[in-house]
């Protein structure tokens, strides 16, 4: 069991971090050492592998294709233009199949830059739709062709091919900047994916993407004669190689990370919970199951809005993961209340709900002897807490209610109120609302309540046009 949200992440973080670091710490220290390695070297270890690396890159983009995924085939589509560039940048090798021509460098220029930005379109939504994935097919086969053109250009004109960009230019300086900025984001993305879902592959392609971002320097500084253009080119291969495998493993699952797009939201995290949180969080499900169903599809809700307005209010995250969890798991203290009270027909008398009152620390006490942390245990502990003291089970005030339990609070009012009991019918979305804004500053932060009617509102409107 997670005994806090930072135990596993930190080190994991860190060992990242020290992986990330390598490729630019070896580049560093042998970057102007002076070396002699043929040609050949550089058509077979470059060229041929890289050709490995793109017929790979196409099988994942038409995996991508048959399932209709037009985030995947842009991959793919990122991964084969790469490699292509980097097999044609082996493949015109001076002085293996031709004489010295602009193919070696433009392509060496261009490798990097070009999947970058290619990759950095996969966060575009209208790739979720079915209908993008032929125009991206059409893409990838338009650029292959360009790459296939411009060797065959070289190969039979080679001064056709302007030796650009020069090392040390102007020029390289720029692509260098772009191509940087570019992975940086790619990165932030798979950093962000990572904390989400807490799958060290998704923290594999973060890594990934900083090696293939190490590589651009000696590419764009260095030239062939310099120990470092080579370590570069190593790294860049083993980038695509780091990235690319991760990635295409993720499509065999049935809950995708998805590290390159960094699209996770939270209602995945709900929906998924046993793939995304895991298989304790599950199994507290199933046991509230087995004990209320009104209880599990309660909470199952509540988790679904508040993750919804953690997003709404900028969470992402650790945040977000340890509310949605914490409201997948906040009734499981109901786990303890009698069948006989927990699912009468009818209004509790005060004993009966004196006894209700205490599962928020019943709760708390259950996920403390499982391993649960502290950020989900408060949220447990404090949903039935009010901002002016008249909550149960403690009469917190607001100074002692965290910021993501009010949220939880105002969720979990709102659905209980829309919801059918046996001892009463359900409220209308507006007199529930109206309750919440009544109770505003007095139960209910006004910030919480603002957002889930934003959410809400979003939801509500393409049902209110269509009457």
């Amino acid at each position: 069991m997670r005994r806090s949200t930072t135990e596993h992440v930190i080190p994991a973080l860190t060992l990242g971090f020290a992986g990330a670091v390598v490729p630019f710490a070896s580049i560093y220290f042998v970057a102007h050492r002076h070396v002699m390695f043929s040609g050949q070297a550089h058509f077979v270890g470059v060229g041929l592998t890289a050709l490995a690396a793109a017929l790979a890159a196409v099988v994942l983009t038409i995996a991508g294709a048959r399932r209709r995924d037009g985030r995947t085939v842009l991959v793919g589509t990122a991964f084969t233009v790469m490699a292509s560039l980097l097999a044609l940048h082996g493949i015109a090798t001076p002085g293996i199949l031709i004489g010295d021509n602009g193919v070696v460098a433009f392509t060496g220029g261009a490798t990097l830059p070009v999947g970058a930005a290619v990759l950095a379109l996969t966060a575009l939504p209208g790739l979720r739709r079915p209908t993008s994935v032929r125009p991206l097919v059409c893409l990838q086969i338009g650029l292959v062709c360009a790459v296939l053109t411009l060797g065959a250009v070289g190969m039979l004109v080679p001064s056709a091919v302007p030796s650009v960009p020069a090392i040390g230019s102007p020029e390289a300086y720029t692509v260098l900047v772009v191509g940087l900025s570019l992975f940086a984001l790619l990165t932030w993305r798979a950093v962000r994916t990572f904390l989400l879902t807490r799958r060290l592959a998704d923290l594999v392609v973060a890594v990934g993407i900083v090696w293939l971002a190490s590589a651009l320097a000696p590419a764009m500084l260095l030239n062939f004669m310099e120990l470092g253009w080579w370590v570069g080119h190593g790294f860049e291969l083993t980038g695509i190689l780091v990235v690319g495998v991760p990635v295409a493993l993720d499509l065999r699952r049935a809950a995708q990370s998805r590290p390159l797009v960094g699209d996770v939201c939270g209602a995945e995290l709900v929906s998924a919970e046993e793939a995304f949180l895991g298989a304790h969080v599950r199994a507290l499900i199933v046991c509230l199951a087995g004990k209320d169903e009104y209880t599990e599809e309660h909470t199952r809700r509540v988790a679904l809005r508040a993750v919804q307005v953690g997003e709404e209010l900028g969470f992402t995250g650790r945040r977000l993961r340890a509310l949605a969890t914490g409201a997948l798991v906040h009734d499981i203290g109901k786990l303890s209340v009698p069948d006989a009270i927990l699912q009468k027909p009818g209004p509790l008398t005060d004993e009966e709900f004196a006894v209700v009152k205490r599962h928020p620390e019943w709760g708390d006490k259950m996920l403390a002897d499982l391993g649960f942390g502290t950020d989900v245990r408060q949220l447990v502990r404090a949903h039935h807490e009010r901002l002016d003291g008249s909550g149960y089970p403690h009469g917190y005030n607001g100074g002692l209610i965290s910021f993501d339990a009010r949220i939880l609070a105002v969720c979990d009012v709102y659905d209980a109120l829309i919801s059918r009991r046996v001892y009463r019918d359900a409220w209308t979305h507006e007199r529930a609302v109206a309750l919440l804004h009544e109770e505003t500053g007095t139960s209910f932060d006004s910030k919480c309540v603002a957002a889930l009617e934003r959410v809400l509102s979003r939801e509500l409107a393409p049902a209110a046009a269509a009457v």
